[in-house]
């Protein structure tokens, strides 16, 4: 049975507020969905200002209230985010227009473009398990916007604190959620590598 009507158009925030299941939404695209550990590799590199930024994070951490998506967008997002820009020199784009049809339509909260593309989208209202479902129609939208050979698309999604992971493997047309999450400051060592090598990989 298909969810969303023919009849209608739909924004990727629209997406969100969907009372379905993310694998029936993606499914009216021709996309299965499934849970599963990731283990994205990480970037073998030096990182020398991971350090740095962690620190810097810490130290703010507790004179900011993070209660709203504005102070969550500029005092954690936005830096992990630039960080990842200056190892990779990827493009960042913020609130980028894309539309593929009316079912497929919106603004990517933040793309990034070096040899590979990644979407970060921010969980509204902190609420992950309806905004994967978002990320997972982005990312489809994204697919049939590219004309790239790339094999699979990386999405993340984030609270601000709380970081996870989605691919789209675009031969197979299948997302997969990662079980891992990845927490900001206290994982940074670990999640900013994994950003860094999924752009340069």
């Amino acid at each position: 049975m298909k969810i969303l009507s023919s009849d209608r158009s739909y924004t990727f925030s629209q997406i969100f507020d969907l009372t379905e299941e993310v694998d029936d939404i993606v499914a009216d695209f021709g996309y299965g969905f499934d849970r599963q550990k990731l283990n994205l590799p990480p970037y073998p590199g030096s990182l020398d200002r991971l350090q740095e930024l962690q620190d810097r994070i810490e130290e703010i951490l507790p004179f900011v209230n993070l209660t709203t998506e504005m102070a969550r967008r500029e005092i954690l997002i936005s830096r992990v985010l630039t960080e990842v820009v200056h190892y990779t020199k990827a493009q960042l784009r913020i609130e980028y227009p894309l539309k593929v049809s009316q079912h497929l339509q919106g603004y990517l909260g933040y793309l990034l473009t070096k040899q590979q593309q990644i979407i970060v989208i921010e969980a509204k209202k902190e609420d992950i398990t309806n905004g994967i479902k978002q990320l997972g129609v982005e990312l489809i939208a994204l697919d049939q916007w590219l004309e790239s050979s790339q094999p699979v698309l990386m999405g993340a999604i984030t609270t601000g604190t709380l970081w996870q992971f989605v691919q789209l493997d675009r031969h197979h047309h299948q997302i997969h959620q990662g079980l891992e999450s990845y927490r900001v400051p206290e994982d940074l060592n670990v999640l900013l590598p994994i950003l860094v090598q999924s752009l340069l990989a």
